[in-house]
């Protein structure tokens, strides 16, 4: 029986028992950790939910996905597909402002938690 891992927003990934059992966490990885038992973490979603929909990515994401089944016939797409065409465009369409603001939110969080 082949075990499949999956992975939450909320809590990080279980380590396989072949993994090294000595090896170190990254900083990513400590971070992601703090940011999930805080409960920070679901907040930066949210916050990152509302900007994303106030300054009409979402939308224009729907658009795309929209044009991507118009163009290949709607029982011809997956979601898999949707996925790989439209995310490299979403990552990049991603507004700078809604990035800073988020990366100077998790820099605030991370210096309030230092100094506890």
């Amino acid at each position: 029986m082949v075990s499949c891992r999956r992975s939450s927003i909320n809590r990080p990934p279980t380590p396989s028992a072949d993994e090294d059992e000595e090896k170190e966490p990254s900083l990513s990885e400590i971070i992601n950790v703090k940011l999930v038992e805080s409960g920070e973490k679901e907040k930066l979603m949210e916050l990152l939910r509302e900007r994303l929909v106030e300054c009409g990515w979402r939308d224009e994401m729907k658009s795309l996905c929209r044009a991507y089944a118009r163009k290949k016939g709607r029982n011809n797409v997956t979601v898999d597909d949707l996925i790989h065409v439209i995310t490299p465009k979403g990552r990049a369409s991603v507004p700078d402002a809604v990035k800073a603001e988020l990366l100077q939110r998790i820099r605030s969080f991370l210096m309030s938690s230092t100094l506890r």
